[in-house]
């Protein structure tokens, strides 16, 4: 018998009064009321204000300090002249920071797709040590992002580790962060080495589940390297290629602390992104434009909404696919 039996009859009437006043059906709503409480505190309400705020002008931070101007603050981040030129727009910062997000975006889902699906697959081999491989690969996932680039701003800095290596061997030193190319480069690599781990478990998961006897009667047939990979296990593998496509996204839209510790946005604005646009438009410059940044937030979770109904409607042409096959 459980010791803690005793105690918990106590509470036994209480359970018995309330399934009578609101009945079985009902009672469930008991124990997730609170939760939904918190939620709603914590997750609704705040949206509510995001909105309230994009809505809303001046520099007050009360939401009944602050005068309605209705889509002005819209209309302020995607008024421009001419929209092949950024210096027509009324807020160019906002549109460079788009630019780069859509540009790291497709460069790191990209390489992080490739490199996720290289990596899992020689980590789904008998090779020695594949636990220990698995292991090294997933670690960074463990480390905070602050830690990270912490770890490659230590590196990557002038007086560096890099540059104390290149000097050695009789190099010049490169400046890694104040050059604008390759502090864009160092931002996707700095991201990728810090989530690749994550997105090979995913890939290496759904490579386990891929049949052993599929590979067997390919190997029977003397089918090559090559052929296996593009005709049994990409086309297999499709559903988690799927969900690492749309979650990387989505990361990588979102990035912001990795970069903000290693460059600050800089050199100038090479590796502002638009999450970073947000905080400094509501949080960092000298004059807090709430307003602004709250706009820009609602433009971000649309375009992620946009990314989510995505994955979905994907993940139901694979299911669909898969039934049908």
């Amino acid at each position: 018998m459980n010791v803690l039996s005793p105690f918990f009859n106590l509470f036994e009437p209480v359970f018995a009064w309330f399934q009578r006043r609101l009945g079985l059906s009902r009672l469930g709503w008991l124990f997730v009321g609170p939760n939904l409480i918190l939620f709603g505190i914590f997750t609704f309400v705040p949206i509510a204000i995001n909105f309230v705020y994009a809505t809303t002008g001046g520099v007050k931070l009360l939401p009944f300090e602050r005068p309605f101007t209705g889509a002005e603050n819209f209309r302020t981040l995607f008024q421009c002249g001419d929209y092949l030129d950024l210096s027509t727009c009324n807020r160019d910062i906002f549109w460079r920071a788009i630019l780069n997000t859509l540009e790291f975006s497709l460069l790191q889902v990209s390489l992080m797709l490739v490199f996720s699906v290289l990596t899992a697959v020689v980590l789904n081999r008998k090779i020695l040590g594949r636990g220990f491989w698995r292991g090294v690969f997933f670690y960074p996932v463990l480390l905070s992002p602050v830690v990270v680039a912490l770890l490659w701003k230590w590196m990557l800095q002038s007086q560096g580790v890099l540059n104390a290596g290149l000097a050695a061997a009789g190099l010049s030193p490169v400046n890694w962060l104040s050059d604008a190319g390759w502090a864009f480069f160092w931002t996707i690599f700095v991201s990728i080495w810090a989530h690749m781990g994550f997105y090979t478990l995913i890939l290496l998961a759904g490579l386990q589940a891929i049949p052993r006897d599929i590979y067997e009667a390919a190997e029977m047939d003397h089918a090559s390297p090559w052929r296996t990979l593009t005709r049994i296990t990409l086309p297999l593998l499709m559903p988690n290629l799927v969900v690492v496509l749309v979650l990387a996204a989505i990361r990588a839209v979102q990035i912001f602390d990795e970069v903000f510790v290693l460059t600050g946005g800089g050199p100038g604005s090479a590796t502002t992104f638009i999450v970073q646009f947000i905080y400094q438009t509501g949080f960092a410059e000298q004059i807090h434009l709430y307003g602004l940044a709250a706009a820009a937030s609602l433009a971000l979770a649309a375009f992620l909404v946009v990314l989510t109904l995505l994955q979905l409607r994907l993940g139901r042409a694979n299911e669909r696919a898969g039934k049908e096959g």
